[in-house]
């Protein structure tokens, strides 16, 4: 490979290069854009606007636009753009990934093609992974915006729709990446138009793209309702698990007859690698006996075998204080790439049910689904997107054939000085973690601050615990204590700091050799016993006239600047005990989740250092190679406490990494495989949706629904031979109100079924003059609104069902992703089907009244539900109400008849 790129030149470099012209033009309007008066300089924006409405491309614009947001930014934030900013900037206009090392100013590269896209008035979404940089961002960020006469909205957890609404409305919309997926998936839950939030989905710009379109793509987003499913199944397969007795299987393959023999020596099995937990036929005999039945696998005990899978799981594959922590009584699950607790997120299929039998805390009723997508099939309807990362090259075939992005990556402003030492291997965890320490303390002694990266919250308080013994002084950034994540990390960089971290802990914030005298400004604020909304006021980018609030940001300013000068000395003598030390306790799954670790050292010509301690019984080895390389390293002889170096073992870890992460690159491609399917099926459902909230007439629709209902249901009972004449004449009366009892002997198939066809239209003629032109359209809506809804959930279910259980097919030398497209999109038929006769069964029976309303179909679980409640809507043309009591007007629909026959 180094050969060919010799050769032909590396990708990047010919990208960054063909842009270097535009660079060229942006630095030739500086000067000229310079003398602009603040006020000439904001009436540029009214200009481009014009000239984009007459026509002029945004690509045309560039060069303008992208000067005129670097004399902005320098007047109001007082930094401007390097020409390494202005090549990402460029790049994510293109709709590409910028790849940029930490401490680069990814968040001021943004500002460039959100401001330019924004001129369209369509909106810009800026998507980070948490609300806290989305806050400071669009604060931050804002101010430019707002000088350039951009409005600026913020949407975060707890939002209430109106405020949503407002944001979304602006030009440029900071957010994060899981509620801007929900407010588009409740949007399509909403039973009037003017409830929705979300706009089109023009141009995004995904800041940390790797965490969000690859890290977080394997789980999907879901809104789920009560199930109100009994927890007493759970409770009592956790009593029965618990007493079982389990083997965990390691490695991939069984060596011989006999290990499989030996199996049955234990009641379960555990396959770290598979993540998966399986009774045995002695596990079996044992669920037989405990459960008082003949045969475990009976179709009649599926939903107990349901129940003690996912206990098995929970006990066998899913690991306190690594996979989820317990918390004030609550399972929260703890993000593996990050180490962040994933608030609101929930374990589906009853597994996190599972967990929490098994921790004892209360059991939360089983959900269901009541809609769902995946990131992937979400941000690939942007007509736009782009995104920046300091890691994305390892993930660069991902990237290209998932969401069509190419990845380039941009040159540092400063040459990159931090030097990464070789791996140190050692024999197991006790002695590379007592290296581990001695290196720590060597660096501690001559004030080299170090950040220890681990990979879980475990290791990360094993190796505190080790420090406090030694009396080493330090800081544990770790999904327990996520709320200090800011401040721990500010403060990494200070002379003879030592931060024990979970891998990405603190990402998007920048570690500062010397320290951050904003930290210690703030710290001194509250020394002095300033209340904490001035303090949180006294760093916000806000405009405001409180007398209070500006003064607490003057002592902010006046301490801050005191601070920097402390620091400039401090930062003198870090450079000089080598800068920020980065160890790396073991290696992770993935190289770019290394590599981000890596990255937090040596940002902006910086000087530091990094090195990963490997053992060869970390996870990853044993799982992925781990017994070859223990023979090898007996076979050298070596003391546990002497480190080796070997191009081998380097090698195996590196293809442990590749192989893990083809694993994950196939496990998120076919979650999106399965969502593929769904995808096409959700956005016909939507649209649909989308024509009733418009207020579109759909009387041609109904009309249509009746014609080829009374075809439908006719055909099914009669063939060439013979009819079955009783079932039809019931069918018939059910759906449509029509006595055909004489007919039925008289009449050929064909003859009865444009019979029933006339006299269903002869009704709905009737209850049209009879309700009420306008009305009669709006109960068209109403009744569409809640047929569909309901089909439509009950069809999540099924596919969910169908999926659980498609892998079977592979048995059969069937593809399963393949059966799944087939048998769901029978499923999707049969539902439309259903939705055609509950339509027209509920528009031909039902019967005026005083009022009609529109009502949410579903119970949402709380979270949901607080997210779609709305305050009064009001609209000239929709009445108002909320989506719980609805909406009132003159009539309502009342269906008296029994339920519509199933298929």
């Amino acid at each position: 490979m180094g050969i060919f790129k010799k050769i032909f030149g590396d990708y990047s470099e010919k990208e960054v290069k063909r842009v270097m012209p535009l660079v060229e033009k942006i630095n030739n309007l500086e000067e000229e854009i310079s003398k602009l008066t603040d006020e000439e300089l904001r009436n540029k924006t009214a200009d481009f606007k014009v000239r984009v409405q007459d026509g002029e491309s945004l690509d045309t614009l560039l060069p303008e636009a992208f000067a005129v947001v670097r004399e902005a930014s320098k007047r109001v934030l007082g930094m401007r753009h390097f020409d390494v900013q202005l090549i990402g900037g460029i790049i994510l206009h293109q709709g590409r990934i910028a790849e940029m090392k930490t401490g680069e100013g990814k968040t001021l590269v943004a500002t460039l093609p959100a401001y330019l896209n924004a001129l369209t008035g369509k909106g810009v979404h800026v998507i980070t992974v948490n609300d806290y940089l989305a806050k400071r961002d669009s604060e931050w960020m804002g101010k430019l915006y707002r000088f350039l006469g951009l409005t600026v909205g913020l949407v975060i957890s707890g939002m209430d729709p109106a405020e949503k609404q407002r944001a979304y409305a602006s030009d440029i919309i900071y957010g994060t990446n899981n509620e801007f997926g929900f407010d588009y998936l409740r949007d399509n839950m909403v039973i009037y138009k003017n409830q929705a939030v979300q706009r089109e989905l023009s141009f995004a710009i995904v800041d940390e793209i790797d965490s969000i379109l690859v890290d977080e793509a394997r789980t999907p987003l879901i809104i789920s309702g009560h199930a109100n499913k009994s927890s007493e199944l759970y409770k009592k397969a956790n009593d029965f698990v618990r007493r079982l007795t389990p083997k965990i299987i390691v490695e991939e393959d069984l060596k011989d007859f006999e290990q499989a023999e030996d199996n049955e020596k234990y009641d379960y099995i555990v396959d770290l690698k598979a993540k998966s937990a399986t009774l045995t036929q002695k596990g079996i005999k044992k669920a037989e006996q405990s459960f008082n039945i003949e045969n475990f696998n009976d179709i009649e005990n599926s939903e107990l075998v349901h129940h003690v899978t996912q206990s098995l799981r929970a006990y066998g594959v899913m690991k306190k204080d690594i996979d989820y922590i317990v918390k004030d009584g609550e399972v929260l699950i703890v993000d593996e790439f990050t180490g962040r607790i994933m608030y609101g997120r929930r374990y589906n299929n009853g597994l996190h049910q599972a967990i929490e039998a098994k921790e004892n805390v209360k059991i939360a009723d089983e959900s269901k689904t009541l809609a769902t997508i995946t990131f992937q099939n979400y941000f690939r309807m942007y007509d736009k997107l782009s995104g920046m990362t300091g890691t994305a090259m390892t993930e660069e075939e991902e990237f290209r054939e998932i969401y069509n992005l190419d990845v380039i990556s941009i040159p540092t402003n400063k040459p990159m000085v931090r030097i990464d030492q070789n791996d140190v291997i050692y024999k197991n965890e006790n002695a590379k973690f007592r290296a581990i320490v001695e290196e720590i303390k060597e660096s501690h002694k001559k004030g080299q601050p170090v950040l220890v990266g681990t990979i879980s919250i475990e290791k990360s308080e094993k190796l505190s615990n080790i420090l406090k013994r030694e009396g080493i002084p330090h800081e544990v950034l770790n999904a327990k204590f996520h709320e200090k994540e800011a401040e721990i990390i500010a403060q990494a960089g200070k002379y003879g700091a030592v931060t024990i971290a979970t891998n990405m802990a603190g990402r998007g914030t920048d570690i500062i050799l010397g320290g951050n005298s904003e930290y210690l400004a703030l710290q001194e604020m509250r020394k002095r016993k300033v209340p904490e909304e001035l303090i949180e006021q006294a760093t916000a980018f806000n405009e405001t006239d409180d007398q209070a609030i500006l003064e607490a940001r003057e002592n902010f300013k006046t301490l801050k600047a005191k601070y920097d000068e402390t620091i400039k000395d401090e930062k003198e003598k870090v450079i000089a005990a080598g800068g920020l030390k980065i160890i790396g306790t073991e290696r992770h799954e993935s190289r770019r989740i290394d590599n981000q670790l890596r990255g937090r050292s040596g940002r902006q010509g910086d000087n530091g250092e990094s090195r990963f301690y490997i053992g060869l019984d970390d996870d990853l080895m044993k799982i992925f190679g781990g017994d070859m390389i223990t023979s090898v390293y007996n076979t050298l002889g070596a003391d546990e406490n002497i480190p080796i170096e070997s191009k081998m073992i380097s090698n195996a870890v590196e293809k442990a990494q590749k192989r893990v992460e083809g694993r994950n690159f196939s496990i998120r491609k076919n979650v999106l495989q399965y969502d593929d399917v769904m995808n096409v099926q959700r956005e016909i459902i939507y649209k649909q949706r989308k024509e009733v909230l418009d207020g579109q007439n759909l009387k041609n629709n109904i009309v249509s629904m009746i014609k080829s209902t009374a075809h439908e249901v006719v055909s099914m009972y009669t063939d060439e031979h013979s009819t079955n004449k009783e079932a039809l004449v019931q069918d018939i009366s059910n759906i449509f109100g029509i006595d055909i009892s004489e007919q039925v002997n008289e009449l050929k198939s064909q003859d009865l079924a444009n019979l029933v066809e006339e006299k269903a239209l002869e009704i709905y003629e009737d209850k049209e003059k009879e309700i009420g032109t306008d009305e009669i359209r709006e109960l068209e809506r109403v009744v569409m609104l809640k047929v569909v809804d309901q089909k439509w959930m009950d069809h999540i279910d099924s596919m969910d069902e169908l999926k659980n259980g498609i892998g079977l097919r592979a048995y059969g030398q069937k593809n399963p992703v393949d059966q799944y497209r087939i048998e769901g999109f029978d499923m999707f038929d049969e539902m439309v089907a259903n939705i055609k006769i509950d339509v027209v069964k509920l528009m031909l029976h039902l019967q005026k009244r005083e009022e009609i309303k529109r009502e949410q179909t579903i119970r949402i679980t709380k979270a949901a539900q607080e997210a779609l409640n709305s305050i009064n809507f009001e609209s000239s043309q929709e009445p108002k109400g909320n989506t719980e009591e609805g909406t009132k007007a003159n009539t309502t629909v009342v269906n008296n008849e029994p339920k519509v026959r199933k298929k």
